[in-house]
């Protein structure tokens, strides 16, 4: 299955690379400010103390809102900070003055969290985690960017038995009939869109 899975995903990765690539920066920030106002009002959200999510970057559905929003709420935020096999520590998001560049190789340029480094594990105490993709279908199973570092955050939350929310911010189109799927793929629980909210289970 994996053999005739990966190409459809490539497939589709750049065709939905492609349809962000055409968005305006107001498109950006104005699907931004409708993303956070929905994102606030989910009760996964608003009832955690510890969320796991990520800074946006490029034309993807903007975060910064909604972290601040999280932080403004007294919610523990925690960040990603690339390794260099692809995993993920973590460190707690600070406001955004916090944030710096960290260019990962010939790759893009990241924003991660300068502070303390809590190691990969300090997932698994998140209380709903917020997981970048670039579609999700109607069984709430994603497609992600094809770096495998959120692949390895599922494993690491089943490995755990931790059952913490999983949430995907991503723009209205990009909610789809199918995404081609693998045996470690795991389905979420909600969507955020700049519309609203998509529940799967």
């Amino acid at each position: 299955m994996g053999r005739e899975t990966e190409p459809d995903k490539r497939r589709l990765r750049r065709e939905l690379l492609a349809v962000r690539s055409g968005l305006t920066a107001d498109d950006v920030r104005e699907a931004a400010v409708a993303l956070a106002g929905h994102a606030r009002e989910l009760p996964e959200l608003a009832r955690a103390r510890t969320v796991a999510a990520y800074v946006s970057v490029g034309s993807e559905p903007g975060t910064l809102a909604l972290l601040d929003a999280l932080r403004a709420r007294g919610r523990r935020v925690l960040l990603p900070v690339l390794l260099p096999d692809n995993d993920l520590d973590w460190a707690v998001y600070a406001g955004p003055d916090s944030l710096v560049p960290v260019r990962h190789g010939g790759r893009m340029t990241l924003l991660e969290p300068s502070g303390e480094r809590l190691g990969p594990e300090a997932v698994e105490r998140a209380d709903a985690v917020l997981l970048p993709g670039l579609a999700v279908d109607t069984r709430g199973m994603r497609l992600g960017r094809g770096g495998g570092s959120y692949d390895r955050v599922l494993a690491r939350l089943e490995r755990a038995g931790a059952d913490p929310a999983l949430v995907v911010l991503l723009y209205d189109t990009e909610v789809v009939e199918r995404v081609p799927e693998e045996a470690h793929d795991r389905p979420v629980h909600a969507v955020v869109t700049p519309s609203g909210v998509h529940r799967f289970r």
